[in-house]
C-alpha cells in the first residue's frame, strides 16, 4: 500500500468509528430521527471517500502491474473493477 495512502486511510477509519460509536449513542438516547438520518449519511460519505482511498490505491499498485503484465492479469483487473462498481453482471 502507499504510505501515504495507508496514512490518510487509517486516518479516514478513526474518524469512522468515532461517527458510527456516535450514532450508536444518539439512537440508544432517542434522539430525533432526522439528526440520527444525517449522521447516518455523513457516515455512507465518509465511507465513500475512504473507498475512493483504496480505489486510487489499487489503480496505482495491482492494477498497473496487471494491465502490464496483459492477459489473465488484465482480463482480472478488468473484473475486479466491474465488481468494485457492482456493474459485474456475474453477480
Amino acid at each position: 500500500m502507499i504510505d501515504d495512502i495507508k496514512k490518510r486511510a487509517k486516518h479516514r477509519t478513526a474518524i469512522i468509528e468515532g461517527q458510527v460509536r456516535g450514532l450508536a449513542k444518539m439512537i440508544e438516547n432517542d434522539e430525533y430521527c432526522m439528526d440520527i438520518i444525517g449522521q447516518s449519511r455523513a457516515i455512507q460519505k465518509a465511507l465513500e471517500s475512504l473507498n475512493k482511498l483504496m480505489l486510487e490505491n489499487h489503480l496505482r499498485t495491482h492494477v498497473t502491474h496487471m494491465f502490464e503484465e496483459g492477459g489473465q492479469e488484465r482480463d482480472q483487473a478488468v473484473t475486479e473493477l466491474l465488481k468494485a462498481f457492482d456493474f459485474d453482471s456475474r453477480s
